[in-house]
């Protein structure tokens, strides 16, 4: 094995094993949810319909059908076992480690400084976000392909340049341009993997300058031109015009961005975020930033907009970033590297530094994963030409590399600790960052999932304090309050959430669910109704009505809803499960369907991998309906074991339906009385 090839290697294998630990964490509630586990097209594996989804829904404010196909080939191999998922991060960021060094020693021949480059770029704490988090898939997937784009960029221009300098045959146009389809080709695979990438056509004419040097004197080098002879004027925009395909691509990428984002309702408005605000926010992030590359000491998941940004402040941050942008100008022809790893990293920034506002954040880690290749670039390159002017002897700069990645490695594993799980990220995000409201939520979003709900409910009113205005918040609170037994409380809330988003369906149906918990059953009615005006494949509408119906006693009714709702999203496994419920235990028995019920409850498992505490206790209840007590108590046992394991409370009704089973007698409940629903939607 060559040297370099055995530098990419180690450089793979040693990010392998910074970032394993990540194999043992799990799901978050920070969009993994939307993305994988509660996305029935994903979960589903690699499937027709599935396939045809990727390509064309605008889900969660993004078009990128290669993420989509990352994930669903993630469930096919792992179902829903994160540590797979979290697996196919870190082997993709560890490729990325080894592309970079790759392309850097091709284009500078400067093999150690490439390795360092490549090396801080994979063990920078700044990217534990991009790595450890399952649903950034789309960076790491992305920046793959940009690099085998840049790979083949490179190998274009050097056999461009050949082409123009020595005579060369067909064999070698033929190479040329296929290089340049190549490089075209991973352009458009990592646009369909995150559209952040619209920015490399820019980022490829830097690297014309340096270290292609297809650039001299600011001037396009023109084959065949005698030195010191005038470019033609025609010359001047040649490596512009010859990346038109890319340009190309880029405007596609924003408009289809653009409506994907806001059909998703992503984007943030100008009267909730002022130009002039995002303006101000603009150079104060890409400041802290540069200060996080240096001293990453309070990074964190979610970095909120100030209320004020101080004059100062801003002004500070202009100045500074005016400063070292004139600097690496006046050095642009004798450390050009400078103005191409600057200018890298500004420019690949433009896309996310805020000035079109999506998800409300001031500044986030994962912004940082392209961008630091050129800020990296820019200070290795540097350091290395001082070390070499100041003649610092090697033994030295030996040491001080290893110190410097040993500290990077340590941050990183710092860092990553964070990201076991959503409590233990989202109080890491309160701590460091002052009124975070969005960590407030998130943080009881998962006390609300371990059911600490009074814990729960605590943190949302500290969220509420800080920003009362979100209308998720308010759905959050109803929700704890609901498992709290407090439906009127619950009511209020969704009513507020209601009056600040008058278009949810989402709040809508649980206003409707808790009047019916209230037994105000017309009113209850007339939520679901429009519930299902503003959404018609809404299937939750439908869940409650039924609930409604059987509290009344119009079980019949009751069962034909459930059916609509099932029409709707047939692998809904909830909706399976709460069907099947009614169908095999419903103690009216014109109500009753054991075969249905048991071929929806199996369904149901399979949905749920087996992990379901309420899936299995209902599919002991089809199984007994049928007649197959055996099968029943191992259910039913599954479901006790479960549950135990996850700490729920009131276990006894489930006790009873084994000791039933053991007498080989079915499980029947009058839904008129009892009606348990399953977690809302």
């Amino acid at each position: 094995m060559s040297r370099p090839r055995l530098i990419a290697l180690l450089l793979a294998l040693a990010t392998l094993a910074v970032f394993l630990p990540a194999t043992r964490y799990g799901f978050l509630n920070y969009d993994d949810n939307e993305y994988i586990t509660q996305n029935p097209f994903v979960k589903n594996g690699l499937t027709g319909t599935d396939l045809r989804w990727a390509f064309t829904a605008f889900h969660a404010g993004n078009w990128h059908p290669l993420t989509w196909l990352s994930h669903m080939a993630d469930c096919e191999l792992f179902q829903l076992n994160a540590g797979g998922h979290h697996f196919g991060n870190i082997l993709l960021h560890a490729a990325n480690a080894a592309l970079l060094f790759a392309l850097l020693r091709r284009m500078t021949g400067r093999t150690g400084a490439a390795a360092l480059v490549a090396a801080l770029f994979a063990w920078h704490p700044l990217h534990v976000e991009s790595v450890a988090w399952i649903a950034e898939r789309k960076d790491v997937l992305s920046t793959f392909f940009a690099l085998l784009s840049l790979l083949a960029y490179a190998k274009y221009a050097a056999a461009a340049r050949a082409n123009k300098t020595e005579a060369r045959g067909q064999r070698s146009e033929v190479r040329t341009r296929t290089y340049y389809a190549a490089s075209l080709l991973g352009f458009a695979l990592g646009l369909m993997a995150k559209p952040m990438l619209v920015t490399l056509p820019f980022a490829m004419l830097l690297l014309d300058f340096w270290p292609l040097k297809r650039v001299a004197n600011g001037q396009l080098q023109v084959a065949g031109r005698e030195p010191g002879q005038p470019p033609p004027a025609s010359g001047n925009w040649r490596l512009v015009r010859e990346k038109w395909p890319f340009f190309l691509l880029t405007a596609i990428s924003c408009v289809v961005t653009f409506f994907a984002q806001h059909q998703g309702e992503a984007v943030v408005s100008l009267a909730k975020v002022s130009l002039r605000y995002r303006l101000e926010n603009a150079p104060v992030a890409v400041a802290n930033y540069v200060l996080n590359f240096f001293w990453p000491a309070h990074l964190c998941a979610v970095y909120p907009l100030p209320l004020k940004i101080p004059a100062l402040q801003v002004a500070t941050a202009v100045a500074a970033l005016a400063l070292i942008t004139a600097a690496v100008w006046r050095e642009r022809n004798a450390k050009p590297y400078l103005l191409t790893g600057w200018l890298w990293f500004l420019g690949t920034l433009v896309p996310v530094i805020g000035l079109v506002q999506v998800g409300g954040t001031a500044m986030a880690d994962r912004y940082t994963y392209i961008p630091s290749i050129g800020f990296l670039l820019a200070a290795v390159f540097l350091a290395q030409d001082l070390a070499e002017r100041f003649r610092i002897p090697k033994p030295v700069r030996a040491g001080t590399i290893l110190i410097l990645l040993a500290g990077s490695v340590g941050a990183t594993e710092f860092q990553l600790q964070f990201w076991r799980d959503s409590e233990t990220l989202f109080r890491r995000a309160a701590a460091v960052t002052p009124n975070n409201d969005v960590a407030l939520v998130n943080l009881g979003v998962a006390l609300e999932e371990q059911n600490r709900h009074p814990e729960a409910l605590e943190t949302y009113r500290q969220a509420e304090k800080l920003e009362g205005g979100r209308y998720q918040l308010h759905h959050n609170l109803g929700s704890v309050l609901d498992k709290l037994g407090r439906p009127a409380e619950a009511l209020a809330e969704y009513r507020e959430g209601i009056r600040l988003r008058p278009g949810s369906a989402v709040l809508h149906n649980a206003a409707g669910s808790d009047l019916t918990a209230l037994a105000q059953y017309r009113e209850a009615r007339q939520e679901f109704a429009e519930a299902e005006r503003l959404d018609p494949q809404y299937p939750w509408p439908h869940v409650e009505t039924a609930k409604g119906l059987l509290k009344q006693g119009r079980d019949e009714a009751a069962v034909d809803e459930l059916r609509a709702a099932l029409r709707l999203a047939p692998n809904d496994y909830q909706i399976l499960a709460y069907t099947a419920r009614v169908l095999a235990a419903n103690e009216n028995g014109a109500a009753r369907d054991g075969r249905a019920a048991l071929t929806l409850a199996a369904k149901s498992n399979r949905l749920a991998g087996g992990s379901q505490p309420m899936v299995f206790d209902v599919l002991g209840m089809a199984l007994a309906e049928n007649g197959d007590f055996t099968n029943a108590l191992t259910c039913a046992q599954n479901a006790l074991t479960l549950a135990t394991g996850a700490q729920m409370k009131g276990l006894e009704p489930l006790r009873g339906r084994l000791e039933r089973y053991k007498a080989h007698q079915p499980w029947r409940e009058s839904f008129r009385a009892t009606n348990a629903p399953p977690a809302k939607n």
